[in-house]
């Protein structure tokens, strides 16, 4: 099916999604996760092509970790339709109510956006999350994976969509582009007639790419070069375990740490004794000047590594002077994802938190949490990094807007 019948597909679809009640929205995402487990091993077996190919391709082993499904993860993206059919619809509640002085009562409501559109790389979880909070929020969708994860995707929308209907999901409620060329994503992009929002998750690349090329309102999302700061009143055995934590536990994630930087007055104590599980789990450091002469297995860092989201068992080591180079370094060179500090001073913690610019900011905890089941939301479809309308991350109400509702008795003006 070509994008632009997908787009006609969805709008209509949009229409009848609009006004469906929550039981209903909740029956039919039930149905879609029962469906998932059902059929695991179909998925599995779709995926496990799929990764055979991206391997003989030279895939990166963050993308190959995930493009992979395993019975656990696919159970996990089967509950994630569970979690978010048992949150709040956001859809028809009032923000709230005014009676002006003339008499009008205004009532300012929710309403899905329309249809929402994703550009997304090789990872099926997308797939079941985004399709999910759709449709809890009442919006249609259309998905464009990448080449990598097609046969997966196509098996996990296809169970779907089948599941769905027989609960009364609108016919073309959740589209996939199963045409992966360039040429189909630039087309998305451009779908101003049926496309309300676009929302990318993926590497620099394809965010860069879509924000040059979308004619449709783009929020971009995920991009992810989040720091640690260790402070010289800092709890170093705490450090330790929040930057392995961060770093080691699934590298490639946006919310995993790419950066450390650490207090000149600590530097010595926490670099040659504190990397120990870091290096244990084969963590490549790279270095300034200061920290390479401390850590004898690092390596110097270039301009470029302070930037660079490497999404691998990578970390880049920055001394500084205490909080204001911290603070100024982070505000520099961070992505606005998310940002730690790790301190025993409360007064620098406020002050961390007040003056760094990102969508999430922590005090002694990893940036791992940065999640939308993490911060109660369910699933979620994505992670905003920008200010206008969304940031963080992107739940039910994020793939909201407005209406206002004005009752009268005759007023004119």
């Amino acid at each position: 099916m070509d994008v632009r019948t997908l787009g006609v597909r969805a709008k209509a679809a949009s229409f009848a999604l609009m006004t469906m009640g929550t039981e209903q929205k909740n029956k039919i995402l039930f149905a879609m996760a029962d469906a998932l487990e059902s059929r695991t091993e179909a998925i599995l077996s779709a995926n496990e092509e799929d990764v055979v190919a991206a391997e003989k391709k030279g895939i990166s082993k963050a993308m190959l970790d995930r493009l992979s499904l395993s019975p656990d993860r696919i159970a996990d993206m089967a509950n994630g339709l569970r979690d978010v059919a048992a949150l709040p619809d956001p859809i028809g509640g009032a923000d709230n109510m005014v009676r002006r002085p003339n008499g009008l009562l205004i009532a300012k409501r929710r309403v899905p956006l329309g249809v929402i559109a994703i550009i997304y790389e090789a990872r099926p979880n997308v797939t079941a999350d985004a399709a999910g909070l759709c449709i809890k929020s009442g919006n249609a969708v259309i998905l464009r994976g990448g080449s990598e994860a097609i046969r997966t995707n196509i098996a996990v929308v296809r169970l779907m969509n089948a599941a769905g209907a027989e609960e009364g999901l609108p016919a073309g409620a959740i589209g996939l582009v199963e045409d992966t060329s360039r040429e189909s994503a630039t087309e998305l992009m451009r779908l101003n007639e049926y496309v309300d929002v676009l929302i990318p998750r993926g590497g620099a690349g394809l965010i860069r790419s879509v924000v040059q090329n979308a004619t449709v309102p783009v929020i971009e999302t995920g991009l992810g070069n989040c720091h640690v700061y260790v402070d010289d009143e800092a709890d170093l055995n705490m450090a330790e375990r929040i930057i392995h934590n961060a770093k080691c536990s699934r590298p490639a994630v946006c919310n995993a740490a790419e950066k450390l930087l650490v207090a000149r007055p600590v530097a010595k104590d926490f670099l040659e004794n504190g990397l120990e599980q870091l290096r244990a789990r084969g963590v490549e450091l790279r270095g300034c000047e200061e920290a390479c002469a401390l850590i004898p297995w690092a390596v110097p860092a270039n301009a470029d590594d302070w930037f660079t989201e490497y999404d691998d068992l990578i970390l880049a080591v920055k001394v500084v002077d205490g909080i204001d180079e911290a603070i100024s370094w982070i505000n520099g060179h961070g992505t606005r994802h998310s940002e730690c500090i790790v301190t025993e001073n409360y007064s620098k913690a406020l002050r961390f938190m007040d003056e760094v610019d990102a969508a999430a900011v922590y005090v002694n905890a990893s940036t791992r949490f940065t999640d939308g089941g993490e911060f109660g939301l369910g699933a979620e479809i994505g992670i905003s990094t920008q200010k206008l309308h969304a940031r963080g991350p992107m739940g039910l109400n994020e793939l909201t807007s407005v209406k206002y509702c004005v009752f009268g008795n005759g007023q004119i003006r």
